[in-house]
């Protein structure tokens, strides 16, 4: 499944959702709040879009967004 699949908002939130977790992995415990709030905030975006409702929206195309994603992350390091 290509990125063109996804719709633009879906893919950039769980690409912005990566590159949150990854700098909470590096931030000091006492300043963390303002990414884990991001953090939680991207991951209802991302489980409550309504992309998940329609047939395009299987198991398969989680992992898929997923794979494409972190792949963007990893890139653009």
């Amino acid at each position: 499944m290509d990125h063109d699949r996804f719709p633009s908002d879906l893919l950039k939130d769980q690409t912005a959702w990566y590159i949150t977790y990854d700098e909470l992995a590096v931030t000091p415990a006492g300043s963390q709040t303002a990414a884990r709030r991001r953090l939680l905030e991207l991951s209802r975006r991302v489980a409550g879009h309504p992309f998940w409702k329609t047939p395009a929206g299987t198991p398969a195309a989680r992992v898929a967004l997923k794979e494409i994603a972190r792949a963007q992350t990893e890139a653009g390091s």
